[in-house]
């Protein structure tokens, strides 16, 4: 029996899908560590895998990113975050790669201390890690472990040539097109973060591994055995070079039985179906569900537009501010049951975050994309392309846009969303543990 620990930072978003992949893990056979924060320890309950606390950086999101505790520093920069995205797509990316060279590889040392000591005390044979936990990845790669990588978003957040930058989309869909100068401007701030932490991880391994073999580009250091994306495995997808490693297109981390979230949320839909014929979910992620402003007017344009849907919100901290809108038709909550509801509902709206996307595409939900940051632009373009979904620019949606598009997704659902929905079907977390304990072999399999 293989003893693995999968390593996860203090996001939701990121721990709850490396959870499930833990519990497919340990389902296959494997004892199975699950280490991440200390508020954590419930997702490796429900995947009957161990737990040992580990915070490999200081920023975190537990579910409400406003809510969570953290230190003034990295909630001052959430703030100008969030303000960022009311400028539109390039500011948001500008703000994100500024803040990415200040704290991604935020202390190397204590982190390469905590999984040495993990090490000692728990001999994995290898280890799973969020291929965004570079400072886990480069201590990972100083100590010799074996490792497989775990990329929670889409495929291109592993640059794929040297031309791929990461923070700049790959591509970018039809509502969201910036400027020439703009994405130049972008391409300057993502090379200098390129070279500046490439910098950063060399001179970590020469102090503390001068014997190990240069970790080369920091955001291209990933596992030479195996690479899990959770992701669709779409035929445009800019093809990684040869590496050793074996790319596992797992398609998506949703657990074969979902836990219902009890009478309280059966109640509510029961509500809301008996008052409307269709429902919709919006949520737009545990960072974004802050734009109270594009919930309230998302919410405005469907019950304008689409008089028989009934709503749920996910509002986090904007919950107060949205309490006007609750009622028969609109059930506005802190946190929602995403998984759960997608079986319930007949369409959402969402900010493009790969968990959301690979949700909807495996529960064949119709979805309005909104993108914001980060990846969302190419998960949108690829949900575009596939014909998965339909795509508007959060910096200039209007009610009607938002309504009348939501209402074309009620009456005609996306021509390939049927197909995509089998095909990730057919893979999935236990698709993807069974070919990852393939591909890292013996317990003495190399990096």
């Amino acid at each position: 029996m293989p003893r693995i620990a999968v390593i996860s930072p203090p996001f939701q978003s990121h721990a709850q899908p490396l959870s499930v992949l833990a519990g497919a893990l340990s389902r296959a056979g494997s004892d199975v560590t699950f280490a991440c924060a200390p508020p954590f320890a419930q997702l490796a309950e429900e995947a009957r895998a161990s737990f040992v606390p580990l915070t490999v950086t200081p920023n975190a999101n537990t579910g409400v990113a406003r809510s969570t505790s953290q230190g003034v520093r990295e909630s001052a920069r959430l703030e100008e975050f969030l303000g960022s995205t009311r400028e539109g797509a390039i500011a948001a990316l500008l703000t994100q790669s500024r803040h990415r060279g200040q704290d991604m590889l935020a202390g190397p040392e204590k982190v390469l201390a905590e999984i040495r000591g993990l090490q000692e005390r728990l001999a994995p044979d290898w280890f799973v890690v969020d291929q965004l936990s570079y400072s886990v990845t480069l201590a990972l790669h100083c100590l010799g472990l074996p490792f497989a990588t775990f990329c929670p978003g889409h495929p291109t957040y592993l640059p794929h040539g040297p031309e791929a930058l990461f923070g700049v989309p790959y591509a970018w869909p039809r509502a969201v097109r910036p400027s020439a100068g703009e994405l130049a401007e972008l391409r300057r701030a993502a090379l200098g973060n390129d070279l500046a932490f490439t910098e950063r991880f060399a001179a970590v391994a020469r102090r503390h591994a001068p014997q190990v073999q240069a970790p080369g580009r920091a955001f291209a250091l990933t596992s030479r055995r195996a690479v899990v994306f959770n992701y669709p495995r779409f035929s445009w997808l800019p093809k990684h070079p040869p590496s050793g490693a074996r790319f596992l297109h797992g398609g998506h981390c949703v657990p074969p039985n979902e836990r219902g979230p009890g009478d309280e949320w059966e109640g509510v839909v029961g509500r809301l179906k008996s008052t409307a014929g269709r429902l919709v979910l919006i949520a737009l992620g545990t960072f974004l569900s802050a734009r109270d402003d594009v919930l309230a007017m998302l919410i405005r344009g469907i019950r304008s537009h689409c008089p028989e849907v009934a709503i749920v919100v996910a509002a986090g901290d904007s919950a107060p501010a949205l309490a006007r809108f609750a009622g028969p038709k609109v059930h506005v909550a802190r946190v929602v049951p995403q998984r759960w509801l997608l079986s319930r509902v007949d369409a959402m709206v969402h900010h493009g975050g790969n968990n959301s996307f690979t949700e909807c595409v495996a529960s064949a939900t119709p979805a309005l994309i909104l993108p914001f940051s980060s990846d969302q632009f190419s998960i949108a373009h690829d949900a575009e392309r596939a014909r998965l979904a339909t795509c508007l620019n959060p910096a200039t949606l209007t009610e009607v846009d938002a309504g009348t598009a939501v209402r074309k997704l009620l009456e005609r659902v996306p021509e390939g969303l049927p197909r995509w929905s089998e095909a990730l079907r057919r893979r999935g977390p236990q698709w993807t543990a069974d070919r990852l304990l393939d591909a890292m072999g013996s317990p003495a399999a190399g990096r």
